[in-house]
């Protein structure tokens, strides 16, 4: 065989093209396998926090620009930042939400399929629980999220697990975070649109909420169908008040299976970073046949505005990538 100098040129381009996809796989390391995840950024960090070991607690990540991601990096023993012994809940440890007001930092989560809130001096936790009790046990509540209204008031999104199917709820919470205004309950969503119902199950299913308030109007963003089917997906809710009523988009869902060709995408949240960009941090299952343990990414969203001048969330397909550990 006559190799010419030309073809020697293109085998070593193709060598050092191939050595450096192993450099920068490396540097990435493994990818970061958090379900229902949630970024808090809090004065130049990104804080990364999901289901992963959910009988024991939470692990947090951090990062200062979302792409090299440092971790687990939180204040207790093998990176953990909330531990059951110091908290409500023995297991079934899913969905935390990170918020803070008046200089604490809180995580509202799911436990023994009801919900807590612990508080914290740090990001990195620990995150615990002076009286550690569920702010209520009258029945099954999973995946909260807190939202301080314009209007002064607090308000926890909870998904409710009865008579048949998963269904969003607003409640208003005490100012002090221990326990729900009685009466003030009210439906957000259930499933009724066939997108939300892909597979036709008995049991039907809306959860994960997270809330964005921009301009007076009450964005609700939501997954749908079971979380173990690849038509787990996210739509979007509308209402001028954070109780609602909600009308549901037109265009969902926003994010799904056929948009990224890769099963389950949903649960996440919404945050912006540095830039003032809009961001949704999702997972995915782990690949086409296996659902767990599921990866997290993120992809890059807007409120776009259309011809008769209503806003709506519109996400970017091309951006959306994992997160990798460092």
């Amino acid at each position: 065989m006559n190799v010419t100098m030309i073809d020697c040129m293109k085998i070593l381009v193709l060598l050092m093209v191939f050595l450096s996809f192993g450099q920068i796989s490396a540097q990435q390391g493994q990818v970061i396998t958090l379900a229902d995840p949630t970024i808090f950024h809090d004065n130049g960090t990104y804080y990364l926090y999901g289901t992963s070991r959910a009988d024991e607690g939470f692990l947090v990540y951090r990062s200062s620009d979302l792409k090299q991601w440092e971790g687990p990096v939180g204040k207790l023993p093998e990176g953990f930042c909330l531990s059951k012994e110091k908290v409500y809940g023995d297991q079934g440890f899913w969905a935390p939400q990170v918020f803070k007001k008046d200089g604490r930092y809180y995580m509202a989560y799911t436990a023994n399929e009801q919900i807590a809130i612990a508080s914290s001096d740090n990001p990195l936790g620990p995150f615990v629980q002076p009286k550690q009790a569920a702010i209520s046990l009258e029945q099954r509540m999973i995946d909260p999220f807190v939202f301080n209204a314009p209007d002064g008031k607090t308000y926890l999104y909870h998904v409710k697990v009865a008579n048949g199917g998963n269904r969003i709820f607003v409640t208003e919470l005490k100012d002090d975070y221990s326990g729900l205004v009685p009466g003030s309950t009210h439906l957000c969503i259930e499933a009724t649109a066939p997108w939300e119902n892909a597979e036709s199950a008995e049991w039907t299913v809306t959860e994960g909420p997270t809330i964005v308030e921009h301009e007076g109007l009450f964005y609700l963003l939501y997954s749908a169908n079971d979380f173990r089917s690849k038509h787990y997906a996210v739509g979007y809710a509308v209402s001028t008040s954070p109780i609602g009523p909600w009308k549901k988009a037109d265009e969902n869902p926003i994010l799904h299976q056929q948009m990224l060709q890769v099963p389950g995408p949903g649960h996440g949240d919404v945050f912006k970073d540095e830039k003032g960009q809009w961001n949704y941090v999702f997972h995915t299952h782990h690949d086409q046949h296996t659902v767990s343990p599921r990866k997290t990414a993120v992809i890059k969203m807007e409120l776009d505005q259309d011809a008769s001048g209503n806003r709506g969330w519109r996400v970017f397909p091309k951006s959306w990538h994992y997160l990798y550990e460092r």
